[in-house]
């Protein structure tokens, strides 16, 4: 067996670029592009306008993981974004951060894929369902209303089940869960050019359902900017996950140089990949239509080859789900584990296995609580809340960037943003304007995601003035 360089930490440096970006590629390409084009699709009611919003966000995605690209060529620690938040403004809003990632941002991210993966598993089940009087049981929640944590429970106990088992895998080695994320990376993005280069070839479609002169097809008075905005939400939840490589810098190698790489050629790829397929799925089936099919990918598969055509591409949607929900847990239990080394959380969860070298205890806390989040609500849900709380921050990052030019001037820099300072700038001002047009447009949700990442704040005064001495 060959060697991997140990870490400070306890950890072992062993993946290799290719599976740095695979995990960029991995943690992206999940449920988003299969689910979202259907709700996306209902606010615009217009194919210009819908590639329009995937175009955009993947831009802007780009622009945030190029920003990001700099900073981690800088710092290479595990535990990625806290550490850059933490030197860029300190302790509060490091840990602010890194309490998001665990009750909302990540596990809130791993919590709607796998329900994802569930109902396309579903596609070959009929899982079993409490009675209609109990799925009503439901929990109050101020400010964001009733959750019903029986409703559909069949769904969310496999996409529980589909939590516990990756965290067991990546439990016994980063290596292990490295190569998982590869090949499955792999298989997904084959999947989806084949379903796209089918769908142009064989689905009887017609480029009048993708090029309509910009007319859209809503009735009546729809503020289309807040339509857009809302859209872009969509969008941006497909494209989430590109910093989770940072996450993990610490265990790759020579990751000043392939961190940076990877960020920018995964994102890059997904941009690319995620066009393709919306031009396939509009090719294929108008965009009214589109709006009434949740499972779009199963729905071109189906008019390309009749049933077994669904069966085909549901198979490669619980793949591809189940690929980006391995990647966020390999990636995120390093965060609360660096916090825990940092004595900013609870000891256990800093400690690396003896055998296996991986943040054991942080995994197990992880799983347990994005199984709860589970039993939260449904995949629209989830995701409007997580992609809020993933935005303040990702605004945040992109300004420590300017920070920390002036902060850390001499530090050597392997990578230097492009367009900077104009670049950044502009990611800075739509991430106000997108977590703004949120708080207006959807406010229940983000309600939702200021809550959990606000039950912080306690905790940060606790860990700082009381746990931190019992600590050391």
């Amino acid at each position: 067996m060959k060697q991997h360089e140990k870490t400070s930490e306890g950890l072992i440096r062993g993946l290799t670029v290719t599976a740095a970006t695979m995990l960029v590629v991995g943690s992206m390409i999940g449920s988003g592009v299969f689910r979202k084009p259907a709700s996306m699709a209902e606010q615009l009611m217009s194919p210009e306008l819908m590639i329009l919003a995937w175009v955009v966000a993947g831009i802007f995605t780009l622009i945030g993981a190029l920003t990001n690209a700099e900073i981690a060529g800088m710092i290479d620690a595990t535990g990625g974004q806290y550490k850059y938040f933490r030197a860029m403004f300190g302790d509060f809003i490091a840990f602010i951060y890194g309490w998001s990632i665990l009750a909302v941002i990540q596990t809130g991210s791993q919590a709607s894929i796998a329900v994802v993966f569930s109902e396309y598993l579903g596609y070959f089940f009929k899982y079993p369902q409490f009675s209609e009087e109990i799925q009503k049981f439901s929990i109050y929640v101020p400010l964001v209303g009733n959750i019903y944590p029986l409703q559909d429970f069949g769904t969310k106990a496999i996409a529980i089940l589909c939590l516990l088992f990756l965290t067991g895998i990546n439990y016994i080695g980063v290596v292990f869960g490295g190569s998982v994320q590869t090949v499955v990376t792999f298989v997904k993005i084959a999947s989806i050019l084949i379903l796209a280069a089918l769908a142009f070839s064989f689905g009887s479609g017609d480029i009048s359902n993708v090029y309509t002169g910009f007319v859209t097809k809503h009735g009546g008075d729809v503020n289309m900017i807040s339509m857009f905005g809302l859209a872009l939400a969509g969008a941006f939840w497909a494209y989430d996950g590109w910093n989770n490589v940072t996450f993990v810098a610490g265990e790759v190698k020579d990751p000043k140089r392939n961190v940076p790489r990877a960020l920018f050629v995964g994102t890059l790829m997904v941009m690319i990949v995620y066009i393709i397929i919306n031009l396939a799925y509009l090719y294929v089936i108008p965009v009214e239509e589109i709006a009434k099919s949740p499972l779009v990918g199963a729905t071109v598969a189906e008019i390309i080859f009749g049933p077994i055509g669904g069966a085909i591409i549901s198979i490669a949607i619980v793949i591809s789900t189940f690929g980006a929900v391995n990647g966020s847990i390999l990636a995120t239990a390093r965060v609360n584990f660096a916090m825990a080394r940092d004595n900013m959380f609870f000891k256990k969860l800093g400690e690396s296995h003896p055998k296996y070298m991986t943040p054991g205890n942080s995994l197990i806390v992880q799983g347990i609580w994005s199984s709860i989040l589970t039993l939260t609500g449904t995949f629209d849900t989830i995701t409007d809340y997580v992609i809020f709380a993933s935005w303040l921050f990702y605004g945040l990052g992109a300004y420590g960037v300017f920070v920390l030019r002036k902060k850390m001037p001499n530090t050597p820099r392997p990578y230097k943003v492009i367009g900077y300072p104009v670049l950044p700038a502009i990611f800075v001002g739509f991430s106000i304007l997108f977590v703004g047009n949120t708080i207006i447009s959807d406010t229940s949700n983000a309600m939702m995601g200021l809550i959990l990442v606000s039950l912080g704040v306690p905790f940060y005064i606790y860990w700082k003035y009381i746990g931190r001495k019992r600590n050391q």
